[in-house]
């Protein structure tokens, strides 16, 4: 089992390299020491596969009403997954992170209250579904009815905000690879979310990440059931189509 777990590591790790000698866009692993880089590869040192265990026990566990996440979806549906999202939801007539779809899903199939991207139930089951997805190239819905959203995340990407008047491309298109504070600036590509920061001591959705920027600038973040969290989760998506899944990832 071992063995099997290096040769995972290696083979993600392996990935991400080549995936950076062929495109300018760089994963925040990459700036991540090979220690670091070694302990999100391996399964038994990645704090994150905490929830992703968590995650496929409540995958399989039954609620009230006796439905269960396993007895709707089929093993084989699961890989990947996570990288098809934000997707349309057509019965809600908007946008979807995979956080809402999992949160929606465990209200409306059984019967149990919201929750949040950052939920006790929602951010294992994500983790858990991410982790099925590692090592495939984030790939948004080809879906013509996402573009409003898009478009308003590339608006949000683009607007300065806070106190400190600075937008999201300032920091991590104009000023990537650079420093603020001592931290290295990534060019901030959801590659690895849900993601365990060290900072944090715990796994964290991409939403809490980006909560946490608006704060750093001196911004009111959004409400937390504002679309617009989804639609700049949807730009990021597109913006990152093609890249290497390391969810559930790691970061300092």
């Amino acid at each position: 089992m071992n063995g099997l777990r290096s040769v995972a590591a290696t083979t993600l790790a392996l990935t991400l390299v080549l995936a950076a000698q062929a495109d300018p866009r760089r994963s925040g692993a990459t700036a991540m020491s090979p220690e670091l880089q070694a302990w999100q590869a391996d399964d038994t040192r990645n704090p994150a596969q905490l929830w992703v265990g968590e995650g496929q026990a409540l995958w399989q566990r039954a609620a009230a009403n006796g439905a269960s996440c396993a007895g709707c979806h089929a093993p084989q549906s699961l890989a990947g997954v996570a990288l098809r999202y934000p997707a349309f939801d057509a019965r809600l007539g908007r946008a979807l992170s995979l956080a809402g779809r999992i949160d929606q899903c465990r209200q409306r199939h059984q019967g149990l209250p919201a929750q949040g991207p950052d939920g006790a139930e929602v951010l294992p089951l994500n983790a858990w579904l991410a982790h099925q997805g590692r090592g495939l190239p984030i790939a948004p819905p080809a879906d013509t009815r996402l573009a409003p959203a898009q478009a308003r995340g590339a608006q949000i990407w683009l607007q300065r905000l806070g106190q400190l008047n600075l937008s999201c491309a300032q920091c991590h298109e104009q000023r990537a690879g650079g420093r603020l504070g001592g931290t290295l600036i990534p060019q901030a590509h959801p590659t690895a979310y849900p993601v365990y920061r060290l900072e944090w001591q715990a796994l964290g959705s991409l939403q809490r990440r980006m909560r946490g920027c608006l704060v750093g600038v001196r911004a009111e973040p959004f409400a937390p059931d504002s679309a617009d969290w989804v639609a700049l989760e949807a730009y990021l998506m597109q913006r990152a189509a093609g890249m290497v899944s390391e969810g559930a990832g790691l970061r300092p």
